[in-house]
């Protein structure tokens, strides 16, 4: 049977509240009389209940992650680092994957608000939902808007865009295209696309653009690039606003005989450790994605410590160019 306060205070040779004090550090207790509690705890096994301290403290030390998904190499690298550095500030996570689905994000918001989670760290692509607006509640977006009172964190998306479309111009690409996802939410990932826009028309080209439907599914990816092949066959450009889009063109590109970057060059957008190393040989924009990690826990925990009133509601954070052999 599961082994109780009552247990350990009997086995020390002490009373309840003292073990309860040593367990909550609090009032003095001496070091002679500590350890025996810990040895007692030891010995029969004993693991304190975290819910009950979380209601004597009036903290859980419990964050909310909600991402589309961490299969995605970009979310699996933020959750990582923002479960790593939560870890190092004695916070444990809980991890919901919305796949971008409104309704599944209602239902895991709600879970862990029911929770009493300390504060909640979002990443998906839903607006709206009125629990974001609710007041005092710590919580941070990634690369996301959600609410007018709600801060973001992001990469300097537009300088990113503009480093790309002008390095594709810089290399003589005369039809450049680009990849995104669906475009019906303005998000700070949206100034990619902005970037690419402004650039084009500012050396007097047409922006092509085309949008991923099913932004994680291979299939879709692979699809679009069939269709740009066959709508403007003529493309000697393309960047495309996340890794995925760009190696699942290269595929395609290769899969008709096309040089990389012989006949047409490609740039991707993240960086992450993943790319890197499955492929190294792309061009893209490297997103700082432990220090994203770090600024969000960092505006989140001044929220949890009840500052509210004096945040920078919006954080850009710098890009680097990592140049490959795709252009």
């Amino acid at each position: 049977m599961k082994a109780k306060i009552g247990d350990v205070a009997k086995s020390a040779g002490v009373s309840p509240t003292t073990v309860s004090r040593v367990l909550n550090d609090r009032g003095y207790i001496s070091d002679k009389t500590r350890e025996k509690v810990q040895k007692a705890m030891k010995e029969l096994n004993y693991f304190p209940n975290d819910v009950a301290r979380s209601l004597f403290k009036k903290r859980s030390n419990l964050i909310g992650i909600i991402l589309p998904t961490t299969s995605n190499p970009f979310f699996g690298e933020l959750t990582f680092h923002l479960e790593n550095i939560c870890n190092s500030l004695g916070y444990k996570v809980l991890l919901c994957n919305s796949l971008n689905q409104m309704d599944k994000e209602e239902r895991y918001l709600e879970m862990l608000l029911r929770n009493q989670v300390d504060g909640i760290i979002v990443g998906t692509h839903n607006q709206g939902i009125l629990d974001y607006h609710k007041q005092n509640l710590a919580i941070v977006a990634i690369d996301r808007y959600l609410s007018d009172t709600v801060p973001v964190v992001s990469s300097d998306n537009y300088e990113g865009g503009k480093i790309a479309t002008e390095l594709l111009i810089t290399e003589g690409c005369k039809h450049v295209v680009l990849i995104d996802s669906v475009g019906e939410l303005e998000t700070p990932a949206r100034l990619r696309r902005n970037a690419y826009v402004d650039i084009m028309l500012k050396n007097g080209k047409k922006p092509i653009i085309y949008e991923i439907p099913k932004i994680f599914d291979r299939q879709s990816q692979r699809e679009v690039a069939d269709i740009i092949f066959t709508e403007h066959p003529e493309v000697d450009g393309v960047f495309a606003t996340n890794d995925l889009f760009a190696a699942s063109f290269i595929a395609e590109a290769k899969k008709r005989g096309k040089d990389v970057p012989g006949q047409i060059k490609v740039v991707g957008y993240d960086g992450t450790e993943t790319v890197q190393t499955l492929f190294p040989e792309l061009t893209t924009i490297k997103q700082p994605i432990n220090l994203m990690a770090k600024k969000a826990i960092d505006i989140l925990d001044r929220q949890m410590e009840g500052e509210f009133n004096n945040l920078q509601l919006e954080t850009s954070l710098p890009i680097t160019l990592l140049r490959g052999s795709t252009t």
